[in-house]
Order: C-alpha cells, then structure tokens, then sequence
C-alpha cells in the first residue's frame, strides 16, 4: 500500500487537491459524489495529477505544500510530471 497526492480539475477548470491511498477509487469517489464537498458541486473531475509518497505524513504534508502554490505553480507541477 502507498500514499498519494492528487490534483483533479473540476468540470469547471478548477483544481482540487487532496490525498489517498487508491487514487483510482478515489476519483471515481469524486464523480460519484462521494468525495470532497467542493467536487461534488463541480462534477465531472479528471486526474490530471498525482504522486507517491512513502507515508500518510508525508501526503498530506506534500498535500498542504501543494495547496498553498499559485494557480500558475500548479499547472507547472501537472505540465512537468
């Protein structure tokens, strides 16, 4: 089992942030309306983004780091993976 950080854009070209341990399951999550109160109001979603990391800590960490970048510095981390 691993830890992930994930960008998803919304249907509505906004980017959501957020970790998991089955990335797959969690976007299917998301467009079922299961996910994250933001998502479900901006369904559909695509991953558009994600990274493995070693802990729980450290996704969520790499989580908060993520959310705190700009717009500009996210679509730079999704164009550069």
């Amino acid at each position: 089992m691993g830890f992930f950080c994930y960008i998803v854009e919304c249907s509505n070209k906004t980017l959501y942030t957020g970790w998991t341990t089955d990335v797959t399951r969690r976007v299917k999550m998301h467009n079922a309306g299961r996910g994250a109160k933001y998502t479900r109001m901006h369904r559909p979603v695509r991953l558009v983004y994600s990274e493995k990391l070693r802990t729980r800590s450290a996704a969520q960490k790499r989580e908060l780091a993520i959310k705190k970048l700009s717009r500009a510095k996210k679509l730079e981390l999704i164009r550069d993976a």
